[in-house]
């Protein structure tokens, strides 16, 4: 019987990010510090601390475990806030946007709180702290929909244990990984797959 793998929060982001940069980390193991990952923990400090507070007329609680039996899912929260209005988490990132990679994040989250507290939390907040910026996400039906399709082929990636290609483009030259992905070499080897296709079926031709 196949053993389904439990998906960490934080692959979702990775995953988003870059397929291949998820397998390497989730799959292989690997994990390599930059500027960018230094900067991130050094602005973690204060949520993994655990320290718990109130802050704008809500209880904040940091550094909280998180978990979905029905997802297959197991993580943490940065923070969630409760009060009146209800629960919600809270991711913080050192940097800027990157799309919606934060997003998925902070919405696998809320579907832990659900399953976890029995209520709805329909909303989150994701911190940057390069614009020093708090942003609401709505966990619309189409992002609560893309969580479940990104866990759902990242539990398909770490079955298979294949490594998927490197896009080769501008992701690769802020990744923490890229010493280990080697994405000029990845990319090589897409060209002269293709160019031996070519030749293949121009001869067949």
């Amino acid at each position: 019987m196949t053993v389904e793998p439990v998906i960490p929060i934080s692959a979702l982001e990775h995953f988003a990010y870059c397929p291949r940069q998820c397998a390497l980390i989730h799959c292989d193991g690997i994990w390599a510090d930059n500027e960018h990952t230094v900067k991130g923990a050094r602005a973690h400090r204060r949520v993994d601390s655990g320290g718990h507070r109130r802050e704008r007329g809500r209880k904040v609680l940091r550094a909280i475990p998180l978990w979905s039996e029905q997802h297959g899912l197991s993580g943490r929260a940065d923070a969630v806030e409760t009060g009146d209005k209800g629960v919600c988490p809270v991711e913080y990132k050192s940097g800027v946007r990157h799309g919606r990679t934060a997003d998925l994040q902070v919405c696998a989250q809320a579907l832990c709180l659900e399953e976890m507290l029995d209520v709805p939390v329909p909303y989150g907040f994701v911190w940057y702290g390069g614009p020093r910026r708090r942003v609401r996400v709505e966990f619309t039906p189409v992002l609560r929909n893309d969580v479940l399709e990104a866990i759902r082929l990242i539990r398909g990636q770490l079955l298979s244990g294949t490594l998927p290609p490197a896009p080769d483009d501008s992701r690769c030259t802020q990744c923490q990984l890229r010493a280990h992905c080697l994405p000029g070499l990845t990319g090589a080897r897409r060209k002269v797959d293709r160019y031996v296709a070519d030749v293949v079926f121009g001869c067949a031709s």
